[in-house]
């Protein structure tokens, strides 16, 4: 079965709240035909791409980005739209696994990561309001104290001042929930809409001069010293390639699909509340994502609505009632939302790796993979896009230094390693409940 096809129909957005809005959809662009040449061919319309393929261009090159739906189709345009401080991992953790003198340069790297998504989304080319504010929400009383202790950390030994821990009674201010037992807020995160920030990102990039094709799927790379990629359509012959497919490379570049795996999560988006529901719900217009293994994850739209996602499959299709998968944790958090209608509900498709860190990787000496944000990608998938920028014009230290993460591969191969996953990820669901 082939993801791009499993859940989505190409050509076209999810039935999610970011694509219903209305006027935000821009026409179809046509797809890549007959011999096409260039110096960097991007594969992937999603935040890596756009990214790199806007800040090549920005650096002179000849760009061809080749998307095999819309631009923002996949998990960049159906996401949370969190973009949170850091790396998917905890600097703690980061220490213990590449030292310290690496884990202080990934912090760099996740706080660029946060400056860069709101620069670029505060351009007027762009226009799509950086709303501050994340609250990490402890949903049991042990995680507390690791909690607080973590942002007393990142002051001493980071220097960072914008977060600070709650107490039970202090998240009770923020977010009207006896699911939790405190956490902390970070100011230097935020939240904004995903889509919208993505074609932004893609009018930036033709704006810059970058050849943007949909419906432009690759089913073939021929390496060399000059890259040959193949459509349906279409021959694109490069010096470079950037892949950002994420999820939804499949098999095009077998090595990465080892150590990166595509999960499906969930989304619902409610009637709306208006703003003294939302205020009444969460305070400040402050996004929150909770301590439980499976995260729910949740904030508010411009219109009022809450946006919640929680729930994960592992499989190629969809469940048949998103709305009643998402509807039980939402609930749980909170309970007072039992009769509140749900408009909306979408799924889409990320990537994880064995780490929770991104996974870079030099396929070829000319072939850059970008991959692996494991649910941190609104920030991170953007930065990446730059940095192989960078890398292609000579600047590798920031490519090199994510190549060095371990990366494990998913033990089974591709035939097993999702129901070894599965099993894994219900312990974990397990353990949340007990």
């Amino acid at each position: 079965m082939d993801l791009l096809t499993a859940n989505d129909t190409p050509g076209r957005y999810p039935d999610s709240f970011y694509a219903a809005k209305p006027g935000l959809i821009p026409p179809a662009r046509p797809p890549a035909e007959g011999e096409i040449r260039a110096d960097v061919a991007v594969v992937g319309g999603g935040f890596t791409g756009l990214s790199a393929a806007w800040h090549l261009a920005g650096r002179g090159y000849d760009v061809v980005l080749l998307e095999a739906s819309r631009v923002g189709a996949g998990a960049s345009g159906r996401n949370g739209g969190q973009v949170g401080t850091g790396q998917r991992v905890g600097q703690d953790a980061l220490e213990r696994m590449v030292g310290r003198d690496d884990a202080l340069a990934l912090w760099a790297m996740g706080r660029e990561a946060v400056r860069l998504v709101r620069e670029t989304a505060e351009r007027p080319e762009v226009g799509v309001p950086f709303h501050p504010g994340i609250v990490h929400a402890d949903h049991k009383r042990a995680h507390v104290r690791e909690t607080h202790a973590y942002v007393e950390k990142l002051a001493r030994d980071y220097g960072y001042e914008k977060m600070r821990p709650l107490s039970k009674s202090g998240i009770r201010e923020i977010v009207a929930s006896r699911d939790y037992h405190g956490g902390a807020l970070d100011e230097g995160a935020g939240h904004l809409d995903p889509l919208a920030y993505a074609l932004g990102l893609a009018r930036l990039a033709e704006a810059a001069g970058v050849r943007l094709f949909e419906t432009s799927r690759v089913t073939r790379v021929e390496r060399g010293a000059e890259v040959r990629l193949s459509t349906d359509r279409a021959v694109v012959r490069a010096d470079w390639v950037v892949a950002g497919c994420n999820g939804y490379l499949g098999g095009l570049i077998p090595e990465v699909g080892r150590h990166v795996m595509p999960i499906n999560n969930f989304v619902v988006a409610t009637e709306p509340l208006g703003p003294e529901g939302q205020e009444a719900l969460i305070a400040g217009n402050r996004a929150v994502a909770d301590s439980r293994f499976v995260v729910n994850y949740f904030r508010f739209s411009d219109d009022h609505r809450l946006l919640f996602g929680g729930g994960e499959t592992y499989g190629y299709r969809f469940p048949r009632d998103i709305a009643a998968l998402v509807r039980r944790p939402m609930l749980k958090v909170f309970p007072q939302l039992a009769g509140t209608r749900i408009d909306f509900a979408w799924g889409g498709t990320l990537a994880i790796t064995r780490t929770r860190m991104p996974h870079f990787a030099r396929v070829a000496p000319n072939v850059l993979s970008l991959s692996g944000y494991s649910g941190h990608g609104v920030g991170m998938a953007t930065l990446a896009g730059q940095v192989a920028a960078e890398t292609i014009a000579g600047q590798a230290e920031r490519f090199d230094l994510m190549g060095r993460l371990p990366a494990p591969r998913f033990p089974g191969g591709r035939a097993l390693r999702t129901p070894l996953l599965a099993l894994a990820m219900a312990w974990f669901s397990l353990r949340d409940r007990l």
